[in-house]
């Protein structure tokens, strides 16, 4: 045997690829799986973004930094959605999906024992992808009586001096809270006292919310934040691997050194879709958020009928939801999955503070979501 590289031993393979298996293993033995764990939107793409691709007629390698079409409406649609004026030579970079970007920050500012600031409960990839640099993670808390935000009075405490990135996630993914523009000022004030870079993961911002912000909007942010954002869950486009990394060129050259040494830039086609799906109207997110408003309203009664508590001022494509005190995530949703045929994530894949609490993905057909609601109050 061939020994793996160290790396490896530090990351294990992603939940969702193992706990897939088992769902499909159980799907074959003839059981009737309702899969309430993942959230790949299940709703058609625009059809303008369709037709966008089916008329493309370029097929060879394209620029890494995309073509300047493309550019131009990311700078326009962070001009019109959040208010912030970015150059399109420079400040914005297209990314075949922001978990590439993940590893691509990474990748560019992280050498083996420097420190990361990771939120628990948080998205796996950036413990992942950290260990894989062989950088270290450091967990910083968010709980429910904060409502998910860092306690800046706790990360004082610690020990930054080898701390190079901090991750952020607002709209927070897995609980939905939202961040307000006291929030970004602090983080900025935060990292520009102790020279860390902060990312913010902002993938989320026009599912079921009203209000998208963008950390780039404070002053002085583009000195020390730089934020990913994506088409996935915004345009039902998860597939494609369309995403962006924007802020500074500073820290975008870096970066920029980074991919092209690791693809050959986005399909044309791929591109030219995006196009159309960023110079959409207002009306586009006022269908999609109408039917993950009907799906939440049955969700939220599916957790009434199994004692759960939820927020309902949260936002995004889930529904984080507390379980009675005396029960364990694992244990709410093997019953589930095993008893009623039904999957839901535990809150314990995105961390140590998700114990107590389970996730519900609202990418699922409304019929499916009541058929779930019927099996619960039928046994109950």
């Amino acid at each position: 045997m061939i020994a793996i590289a160290q790396r490896l031993e530090t990351v294990k393979e992603y939940y969702f690829s193992i706990k897939l298996r088992e769902v499909s293993a159980l799907i074959a033995a003839g059981k009737p799986i309702i899969n309430l764990g993942i959230g790949s939107p299940d709703l058609n793409p625009p059809v303008e973004v369709l037709e966008a691709l089916k008329n493309a007629d370029v097929h060879g390698y394209q620029n890494y930094q995309g073509i300047p079409e493309l550019r131009k409406s990311m700078g326009d649609f962070y001009k019109k959605h959040y208010k912030v004026n970015l150059s399109s030579d420079n400040e914005i970079l297209p990314l075949m999906g922001s978990k590439e970007g993940i590893l691509h920050i990474s990748m560019a500012y992280l050498n083996a024992g420097d420190e990361v600031l990771i939120p628990n409960p948080g998205y796996p990839t950036y413990t992942s992808v950290t260990n894989l640099v062989q950088a270290k993670p450091v967990f910083y808390d968010l709980i429910e009586e904060n409502n998910w935000q860092p306690d800046f009075e706790s990360l004082e405490k610690l020990n930054l001096s080898k701390v190079k990135i901090m991750w952020v996630n607002y709209p927070h993914m897995p609980t939905g809270s939202n961040a307000d523009e006291d929030l970004f000022e602090k983080l900025i004030d935060f990292a520009k006292k102790h020279e860390i870079l902060i990312v913010n993961d902002n993938p989320y911002s026009f599912i079921l919310n009203n209000n998208p912000k963008s950390i780039l909007s404070v002053k002085g942010a583009r000195d020390v934040a730089i934020e990913l954002n994506s088409l996935s869950k915004s345009f039902n486009l998860a597939g494609w691997r369309i995403g962006m990394v924007v802020g500074s060129s500073k820290y975008l050259n870096n970066i920029l050194k980074v991919k092209t040494n690791m693809d050959s830039g986005m399909y044309y086609g791929i591109q030219k879709g995006a196009i159309a799906a960023l110079n959409l109207s207002d009306t586009w997110f006022d269908k999609v958020n109408a039917i993950y408003t009907k799906r939440r309203a049955i969700v939220w009664q599916i957790c009434d009928h199994i004692n759960c508590a939820y927020d309902k001022l949260s936002t995004g494509m889930f529904v984080w939801a507390k379980i009675p005190k005396e029960k364990k995530s694992n244990e709410v949703t093997d019953e589930l999955l095993y008893k009623y045929n039904v999957f839901i994530t535990p809150g314990t894949v995105f961390g140590s503070n998700g114990e107590g609490y389970i996730r519900f993905s609202l990418c699922v057909q409304e019929d499916k979501i009541k058929e779930v609601l019927t099996r619960i109050t039928k046994t109950n």
